[in-house]
């Protein structure tokens, strides 16, 4: 019954042989201390013969403990390599346990950039531009575009068109500074007439008497 349990715990099929080979010296040396208990029958029938037969499973005994001593031996050194496949599994486990952390982290940490950057308020929110819609309609090319590429467009002919507002800005201010300096020049021309006419009164009018 303890043999069957030991093979019902043993799952290894490599450790059968030493289980075997255990059970049978155990049995070997069971028939031989038999064979020289001096109150056992056969020894005390005939002493002679129970002393070759005594010799002769000795001998076997022995063929069977140094079987069982290289089936140890093979056993721990089958156990030293399973050992070391254990904790070189167990490194490279560790190793990629590791990597997934610093992946993990790595996730996190561009999760949270993410997180940021979406609820970042980004200037080009608040810029007037015109709908979806109408911009489509004037440049039905971007109608295939994503929202990505249709916001850099819409944002472009923004950009462009306060360009040209700010030329015409540039223009206007320059036509206003040029009627300023043509007002002033005519204000001027005005107040020469001015003195001019006064100067002619005064020569004109009859002297007093």
């Amino acid at each position: 019954m303890a043999a069957m349990a030991v093979r019902d715990i043993v799952a290894d099929s490599s450790l059968l042989p030493v289980l075997n080979s255990s059970a049978e010296t155990r049995e070997q040396c069971e028939k031989l201390l038999a064979l020289l208990d001096p109150t056992g029958e056969f020894a005390s029938s005939n002493p002679q013969e129970a002393v070759l037969a005594a010799s002769r499973e000795q001998k076997q005994l022995f063929a069977l403990l140094a079987r069982l001593r290289g089936l140890n031996r093979d056993a721990v050194f089958r156990v030293r390599d399973t050992k070391q496949s254990t904790a070189e599994a167990r490194q490279e486990i560790d190793r990629l346990h590791l990597q997934l952390q610093n992946l993990y982290y790595e996730q996190r940490h561009l999760t949270g950039e993410i997180a940021a950057c979406e609820s970042y308020d980004h200037k080009y929110l608040a810029l007037p531009l015109i709908p979806v819609e109408e911009f489509l309609a004037v440049f039905p090319e971007h109608k295939d575009s994503d929202a990505h590429e249709l916001m850099i467009a819409r944002i472009n002919h923004e950009h462009a068109e306060r360009e040209k507002l700010e030329q015409a800005r540039q223009e206007l201010l320059k036509r206003k500074q040029a009627l300023i300096a043509e007002n002033n020049k005519r204000k001027e021309d005005l107040a020469n007439l001015d003195q001019d006419l006064e100067r002619f009164i005064d020569v004109c009018s009859p002297p007093p008497n």
